[in-house]
């Protein structure tokens, strides 16, 4: 994996098929081909549909994240990589051979329709604000609804839809493009490596067939959870991939750069947020082991992935933010991929729910603990 991300996907770092919303797909399916002739294509699903450990996958994704355009070529992305997951534990047989094994080949996209404009007071990092509505017609499950932030829906072909019915939250699979549901807008973004970019999206009509919801009526927030922990994980890999790149950058270009007489490196200033960068990389490859091996031995790892998830993208983000200054004007430049690094693990921050909702929910697991330990039980 390392050796084709590094020979073959980094220099197309400079293709002219990448823009503002991300790579085109015309780029995305040259790099696919070029991963499926290396044989490290969907590397996290094996050939039985079955799934490498947590553990194994960071090995994967770690690496498949040394370029912005690692886990596009080797379909290791958000949120297709979340999606397969979720539609290995949970569909049915029919489902995955219609949904899944399109994504698992590399044929196709998808989008994962949850968060809504919180201009209208919609789902967000609380789903349960969900304003998406479904109901039973028939033998079809007709969705209205209006979703913001939806990464990679423009050209997607696989879609999971989230709304709510009488009996609460539903999952459904659709297929993409479908003409109830309809792109208002793609967003300007901090970010530019998803292809489709993310997309406002307005539901209108939209007739499911039963057999398309995935699971059953009122149980999407089950299956969300059953995606949430290593989705989330599998963010901290593929960032802390880039981040390991951004920092080689920024080292070597320490040891090139004289100023004031000797290296960059032998000023302490320098050398001293390198340091740093070494001990924040190192931290966030152990927790993300550490949560890994929660979830390997069969945890939800709730708890668990929302602590990785903070202690990593606040670790990932200074690292990038320490190579930008270390690189002065070149860092702020588009000559290296830092910049791009910094802006793409600053959004990071906030992907998968911010860092704050994360941490108040630890807060509360303190306080449950607190009340056990008054009960007299075991927290």
């Amino acid at each position: 994996m390392e050796v084709f991300i590094r020979e073959t996907v980094i220099p197309y770092e400079r293709d002219e098929r990448l823009g503002g919303h991300g790579p085109s797909d015309d780029l995305v399916r040259e790099l696919r081909e070029k991963a499926k002739a290396a044989g490290v294509l969907t590397p996290h699903i094996l050939s039985d549909g079955s799934h490498l450990t947590q553990g194994e996958t960071a090995t994967v994704l770690i690496r498949s994240g040394l370029s912005p355009l690692g886990p596009l070529a080797c379909n290791t992305m958000a949120p297709d990589e979340g999606n397969m997951y979720l539609l290995g534990k949970v569909g049915s047989a029919g489902q995955k051979a219609r949904f899944l094994d399109p994504l698992v080949m590399g044929a196709a996209r998808s989008a994962f329709f949850m968060t809504e404009p919180a201009e209208e007071g919609g789902a967000g990092s609380d789903p349960s604000m969900m304003k998406t509505t479904c109901r039973l017609d028939g033998n079809h499950w007709v969705i209205d609804g209006r979703k913001k932030f939806i990464t990679g829906a423009e050209g997607a072909k696989v879609g999971i839809v989230m709304a709510k019915s009488d009996d609460g939250a539903c999952m459904f699979l659709v297929d993409l493009p479908d003409p109830a549901i309809r792109t208002t807008r793609v967003l300007d973004t901090i970010d530019s490596s998803m292809p489709g970019g993310h997309a406002e999206i307005d539901i209108v009509d939209l007739r499911v067939p039963a057999d398309q919801m995935l699971g059953a009526s009122g149980e999407g927030f089950k299956y969300a959870q059953v995606r949430l922990s290593p989705a989330r994980l599998s963010h901290c890999m593929r960032w802390l991939g880039l981040a390991i790149r951004a920092h080689e950058i920024a080292s070597d270009y320490a040891c090139r750069r004289h100023a004031f007489g000797k290296p960059l490196v032998d000023h302490e200033g320098v050398g001293f947020m390198l340091a740093d960068n070494l001990i924040d990389l190192k931290q966030s490859e152990l927790i993300i082991s550490w949560c890994a091996g929660v979830l390997d031995a069969g945890s939800l790892g709730t708890v668990e992935s929302s602590m990785a998830k903070v202690a990593v993208s606040d670790a990932l983000f200074r690292v990038a933010d320490r190579c930008v200054q270390i690189m002065g004007g070149n860092g702020v430049s588009r000559d290296t991929i830092v910049e791009q690094a910094f802006r793409e693990i600053r959004a990071f921050r906030i992907y998968d729910g911010p860092t704050e909702v994360h941490k108040w929910s630890l807060a509360k697991k303190i306080k449950r603990d607190w009340k056990k330990v008054q009960e007299g039980a075991a927290p």
